[in-house]
């Protein structure tokens, strides 16, 4: 009985032990120079550019797009762009198809999924000029 109850503890860790938060540097090392396009419950979400020195550009794929930057905090991703300085983090967990990302802010919200190849392209249309 001792060895079946260690059996099942080692089952239900397995997957939990392979869902740890990336570091910093892993995050770094995995977004640096790409663009990555996220889904949420099968629907295109956004997509964000990973720059050098840790900066990013958001969109939501409505052609306007945020410059911001990221940085680490406690164990989380934490963003903030230049029109809102409101920092907001998130963990990332690199599950088999991609990036999985969790917005901690409001730990009930969906989580957001690295989308494969996606027919969608991150425009940035420029700044919005007046009449």
């Amino acid at each position: 009985m001792k060895h079946i109850l260690i059996l099942l503890v080692c089952i239900v860790a397995a997957p939990l032990a392979a869902q740890t938060a990336m570091t910093a540097q892993e995050f770094d090392a995995y977004t640096r120079g790409k663009t990555l396009f996220y889904n949420s419950n099968g629907q295109t979400y956004g997509a964000e550019r990973y720059l050098e020195n840790r900066r990013v550009e958001w969109s939501f794929l409505d052609g306007e797009c945020k410059p911001g930057e990221w940085y680490e905090d406690n164990g989380k991703i934490c963003f903030t762009y230049d029109d809102n300085p409101d920092a907001q983090c998130w963990t990332f967990q690199l599950g088999d198809a991609g990036l999985i990302a969790r917005f901690e802010n409001d730990p009930t919200t969906t989580d957001l999924y690295e989308a494969e190849d996606i027919d969608e392209k991150m425009l940035c249309l420029g700044p919005k000029t007046g009449v």
